[in-house]
């Protein structure tokens, strides 16, 4: 139990929020501060102290815009001059490690009539200002944190300004500003009680918890209960395919809260057309904190960049997801993450390094429109004897899907191939237009909110499967529930042109993968 609230560090007379008009700091060229340049050593030690631009040079020798960086630090420096700036080893949630400029001081919250001065850590990218930095928490070891809206149990911080990050409207001291007004209105640390002070506590939340019901500390946790217990489901991206999707969960009933994250700038005719004509239980909103407790999370966006090469557009997408994920990751740290953005296998396994989720909780949609397609096309086109259950298409979404059966002996060999060949032929020509994957995706949705254990072909971690030994995202039969994905279906079917293929997929994926800038 804790304190709610005691004073654990009073800051120096401050006035928030007063960021006007005041001469930029001068750039020293000496270079010849006290103990240098280094790691861990100090840009400037005081408010007397010059901002020493020169020597900020030298050490982001490998930033891409180091110019634009040390500009706006100048800035930052205007405001807060006692940040404290160094260069150390960042360590990703994928294990990868940069060394990275980063500064750490505090920043002054008015929180219930008391000041507080709350111990902050930015860490800045080597992309920076093209990327939003990474921002923490650095509670002392008096102090706890307080997993709310926009912190997490690591002290991660997420806030709205970092999630629409955009050069040149976002700026560091823009981001403090708004980190600012955030923490007085949730204070993200509190400190840690004596003994004496944790049984008053106790005491005093037993005794309103029986004579009000609910006590002021606990309504909150208890309004966290009551969204965990919805069935409430996400879609990020208000584009033609966010909206399929949005309308075809709604059609099917699974979802007491639905919540489309429009991220677009401007008014949408879509999304407008969803509000106008009010959809029961859907909410259209733009702040990603609105997902918060969803079952399931459907990303459905992709970057609309002007880049050339295909690298470069699927890099614009994992530039994206870099700011989207984390944060949704957060708000929902117990949901299943489906992927519908594209290149469907390569954004699902972005996602999953992104995400630190388990892997059976981060699918992506696959062949699942494909083969059940298939095994309508089966049954109910040609007519033939099988209940076409036992068909899938599987691996890589597009000209290299493969198609398999199961072990189940339901006809000869020659006859499952002309079959097979005959059925390919009509799926061929059917398209992908967004309505059908949205039914699609409702359909998978459907399966894993009501925890159904049905079949579906979606893309999955395939390591281990038809000797694939990379991490790589593929299409196979999964059993889907409430956790994402309980079982992959194995089929005793020793077909070598099948695992051919797939591990062609596999080795083609994998090798774009390791191009891409997570």
């Amino acid at each position: 139990m804790r304190v709610e609230f005691s004073v654990w560090e009073e800051a120096e007379p401050w006035t928030a929020g007063k960021f006007g008009p005041q001469r930029l700091p001068s750039c020293s060229k000496s270079g010849t501060r006290p103990g240098g340049w280094g790691r861990g050593i100090w840009l400037g030690t005081g408010l007397e102290m010059e901002f020493d631009c020169e020597g900020l040079r030298r050490l982001l020798g490998k930033y891409k815009f180091r110019d634009l960086t040390v500009e706006e630090l100048k800035n930052v420096n205007v405001f807060f001059p006692h940040f404290k700036y160094s260069m150390d080893t960042y360590v990703f949630k994928d294990s990868s490690q940069k060394d990275l400029l980063n500064f750490t001081g505090t920043i002054p919250v008015m929180y219930q009539g008391n000041t507080y001065n709350i111990p902050i850590r930015f860490w800045i990218l080597d992309s920076h200002p093209f990327a939003p930095p990474i921002c923490f928490l650095k509670p002392t070891a008096n102090m706890e944190i307080s997993v709310g809206k926009h912190v997490d149990a690591q002290g991660r911080i997420y806030l709205p300004y970092l999630q629409n990050w955009s050069h040149p409207k976002s700026v560091i001291v823009g981001l403090i500003k708004e980190m600012i007004a955030k923490f007085q209105e949730e204070l993200p640390l509190y400190s840690l009680p004596s003994s004496d002070e944790a049984r008053q506590v106790d005491l005093l939340a037993y005794i309103a918890k029986i004579t009000e019901g609910v006590s002021g500390i606990n309504s909150k946790s208890w309004a966290n209960h009551e969204n965990k217990t919805v069935n409430k489901v996400t879609v990020v991206g208000g584009g033609e395919l966010g909206i399929a999707c949005t309308v075809a969960i709604s059609a099917k009933g699974i979802a007491d809260r639905l919540v489309l994250l429009d991220l677009s700038e401007g008014t949408k005719g879509a999304t407008m057309d969803l509000e106008i004509f009010n959809l029961p239980n859907v909410e259209i909103s733009k702040d990603l904190s609105a997902s918060a407790h969803s079952k399931v999370v459907i990303f459905t966006v992709n970057s609309l960049g002007s880049s050339q090469s295909y690298l470069d557009v699927v890099q614009s997408n994992v530039d994206m997801f870099r700011a989207l994920v984390p944060a949704l990751g957060h708000y929902s740290q117990h949901s299943v993450l489906l992927i519908a953005s594209q290149p469907v296998e390569i954004m699902t396994y972005v996602t999953w390094k992104l995400s630190a989720f388990p892997a059976n909780r981060v699918i992506g949609i696959g062949c699942n429109l494909d083969s059940q397609r298939l095994q309508y096309i089966i049954t109910n086109v040609l007519k033939a004897q099988t209940s076409g259950k036992e068909v899938w298409v599987i691996g890589e979404q597009g000209e290299d899907k493969v198609l398999t059966w199961s072990g189940q002996e339901v006809m000869s060999h020659t006859s499952q191939v002309q079959l097979s060949n005959r059925a390919m032929e009509l799926l061929r020509v059917k398209g992908q237009r967004s309505w059908s994957v949205g039914l699609s995706v409702a359909d998978m949705v459907d399966s894993i909110v009501n925890n159904k254990k049905k079949v579906h072909s979606v893309s999955t971690l395939a390591k281990g499967y038809y000797d694939i030994n990379s991490e790589v995202f593929l299409s196979l039969p999964c059993i889907l529930g409430i956790s994402g994905v309980s079982e992959v279906i194995k089929t005793t079917l020793k077909e070598d042109t099948v695992s051919e293929k797939l591990q062609s997929s596999a080795s083609s994926i994998h090798g774009l993968q390791q191009q891409l800038k997570l």
